[in-house]
């Protein structure tokens, strides 16, 4: 029964949400008017200065740095279930999960005592190994859209081997990609849209030659008329259209069904593959991603997160004449030294054992409703501009009036105002995305009493904004 699993695991591994322990190393600050205790941050704050000085902006990855929400970020100690501490001590719920892949909850105990299992006979082999048929089998008869699968490290990685892979095999180089989709940080796909709908891509970052986006174009999300554009304008010559089916890197935007739909009859239309980056939707949304959830299928489908079980993990596959372009099967080369190592391939195995199980997405979209719902709720009595939304484990929402269809939409969304939000509601033990353009992620860790919560600290806070 799986709902008694799941009760299992929360009783087992993370307990109801309670504050920060006040003993030593605590970090308690003061208490809100309605008896929040909120806190300070003295060992992030010195742990972060002086990374400042070894790495650029004393970060591994941008978002990391709170650069568009201010303060400087917590440093992590330890996580474990649906909770995070940072080294002072405080106590999180956790709405980031590793930027997706804690969707057991973080630091699963089935998934480390079979990593460690694994571990014993070695951490990478830079050969063949029965893991990797393993996965790939799970993948295979998880996803629609994939009949033969290629592993990679990153979802970075996945979309440039993905990238590479459609232009071989139409022959072509162009692609349309969309405004606010994020597909890594290849050159090709670091674009703007610029002034227009459907504008050739400029580079989005210095050291990105024009030549390198000169053929990737950007098209409105939502707006099917965006994309017949560019294909008129561009008549044989598009190789794919790229886009996240539900976008996690505008905060979270949820496709029309018809614009889906369109897209699909488009490409078929006009010989150009269908590509899904289900790098953060993949057994996020639904157990075969968000193709499974729409109902629609694409040609080539880019993934990563969930399946390497909180392990650097990617993906691409797709139907199998596609992928037979592969390099050694194909002219298509792609390598990579650690792909498809073994304590990956074992961590992505036992994610999706559990995953697979009956009403685990129903009850992930259960508990993002819940939490989505509160926080309209809540923001609305406060006198607050508000739209959110959720798809299975995945959710977000914009202080602005909605429904938020595309980026330009998002982009209109109170920087000002979020910014303060997240940092009130860090204080008070809440950890959220540091960017308004940041999907949040539920776990299967997360109670009821976690989400009310947060719904009760949301209050607070907004009832301050």
């Amino acid at each position: 029964n799986m709902k008694l699993g799941i009760a299992a695991l929360i009783l087992g591994s993370a307990a109801a949400f309670a504050p920060a322990n006040t003993g030593k190393g605590a970090s308690v600050l003061s208490m809100t008017a309605t008896g929040t205790e909120t806190y300070t941050f003295t060992k992030s704050e010195e742990i972060f200065k002086e990374a400042q000085e070894l790495m650029p902006g004393g970060v591994s990855s941008p978002v990391r740095a709170f650069k568009s929400v201010g303060g400087n970020p917590v440093v992590f100690d330890r996580v474990k279930g649906a909770y995070a501490w940072d080294v002072d001590e405080n106590k999180y719920i956790d709405y980031v999960g590793t930027w997706g892949p804690a969707i057991l909850g973080h630091a699963d105990d089935d998934v480390l005592e079979a990593v460690s299992k694994t571990m014993q006979k070695g951490t990478s082999f830079g050969a063949p190994c029965p893991l990797e048929n393993d996965l790939a089998k799970m993948v295979i008869d998880a996803v629609p859209s994939v009949e033969m699968v290629r592993f990679t490290n990153s979802g970075t990685e996945a979309c440039m081997g993905m990238i590479r892979l459609v232009r071989a095999f139409t022959n072509r180089e162009k692609v349309i990609k969309f405004e606010g989709c994020y597909h890594g940080h290849a050159d090709s796909f670091l674009v703007q849209a610029g002034s227009g709908v459907a504008t050739l891509g400029l580079p989005d970052s210095p050291g990105v030659p024009a030549s390198a986006t000169k053929a990737t174009y950007c098209a409105e999300y939502n707006n099917l008329d965006s994309v017949k554009a560019i294909f008129e304008d561009n008549k044989d010559e598009i190789a794919a259209v790229i886009l996240e089916p539900v976008v996690g890197n505008s905060g979270f935007i949820k496709p029309d069904k018809e614009f889906l739909e369109g897209i699909r009859k488009l490409t078929e239309e006009n010989g150009a593959l269908l590509v899904f980056d289900e790098v953060m939707t993949g057994f996020r949304v639904s157990y075969g991603g968000a193709q499974q959830y729409f109902g629609i299928t694409p040609d080539v489908t880019t993934m990563g997160k969930v399946i390497g079980g909180g392990l650097p993990v990617g993906a691409y596959g797709g139907r199998k004449d596609i992928m037979e372009m592969v390099a050694p099967a194909g002219p298509m080369y792609q390598a990579g030294t650690l792909s498809g190592n073994p304590l990956a391939m074992t961590a992505g195995i036992e994610t999706m054992k559990k995953l697979s199980q009956p009403g685990v997405y129903e009850e992930l979209e259960r508990k993002a409703k819940m939490l989505v719902d509160g926080i309209v709720e809540a923001a609305k009595k406060h006198g607050h501009a508000i739209s959110g939304d959720y798809a299975g484990g995945m959710f977000g929402w914009y202080f602005v009036d909605g429904p938020v269809k595309n980026f330009q939409e998002a982009t209109k969304a109170d920087a000002e105002k979020f910014g303060k939000w997240h940092r009130m509601m860090l204080e008070r033990g809440v950890y959220l995305a540091p960017s308004m353009y940041e999907a949040g992620f539920m776990s299967l860790l997360h109670t009821d009493e976690d989400i009310k919560r947060t719904i009760e600290i949301a209050d607070e806070v907004l009832s301050q904004l």
